[in-house]
């Protein structure tokens, strides 16, 4: 059955990406179910659904600008991982972790790499997902979105270390430090997951771009 899906080199066929869009529109209508209620029975209003897909549609937008790409998957994106973070900080990590899954799977269909069911939840369906943790400083008023940043991309990094130790370690350059090999699936991953943070919280933490941000929050959180 899998070669139905997959072709040799890790990508979809045809009949995968059918599969594929079947199941993100079943996750998305189940989402869309979910995002309707939040916490205690209370709905997201009509703005607060925008502002998700909105965020959805700029996250998979930016991650198309690439300013650096690894050769065996990982890439330093413009920005692509704080919209993600954003509608977890603003509405909580429900929201948040729902909304990463959803991101997920819309980058495993932008690139697809497909070694098994597991791998495949790993590195798309868990890190993204893992990234809704930024809610859990949804309260933190002092430096509270670079805190709930910084804890989304480090949880995004858990998941693909994880594949990397199950799956990648066969791919280690032959030249890389055998002192630092049970570190790889580490090294590789957090090198581009923390490049791009470390751009993006210099930027949200210029005083013009956060009081931006904030007064954002304002409207997008209204009641």
């Amino acid at each position: 059955m899998m070669n139905l899906l997959v072709t040799a080199d890790g990508g979809l066929t045809t009949a995968g990406y059918v599969i594929s869009v079947i199941a993100v529109i079943a996750l998305a209508a189940i989402v869309a179910v979910l995002l309707s209620k939040n916490g205690g029975g209370k709905k997201l209003t009509t703005q607060q659904l925008v502002t998700c897909a909105a965020a959805l549609a700029l996250a998979y937008i930016t991650s198309y600008i690439k300013l650096f790409k690894l050769p065996f998957g990982g890439s330093v994106t413009l920005f692509s991982m704080l919209f993600i973070v954003l509608i977890g900080y603003w509405y909580g990590a429900k929201v948040g972790i729902l909304t990463g899954l959803v991101y997920g799977i819309f980058q495993f269909l932008q690139e697809p790499y497909v070694l098994s069911f597991f791998q495949v939840c790993c590195d798309y369906i868990l890190a993204f997902g893992a990234m809704g943790v930024a809610g859990f400083f949804s309260k933190s008023k002092k430096y509270g979105l670079q805190k709930a940043y910084l804890a989304a991309i480090i949880a995004r990094g858990v998941f693909h270390s994880l594949g990397g130790y199950l799956y990648w370690m066969d791919y280690m350059p032959e030249n890389f430090p055998q002192s630092l090999a049970a570190l790889y699936p580490i090294i590789y991953n957090y090198s581009y997951i923390l490049l791009e943070g470390v751009l993006t919280l210099v930027v949200i933490s210029i005083p013009a771009v956060a009081q931006g941000l904030n007064q954002i929050k304002k409207t997008v959180t209204a009641k």
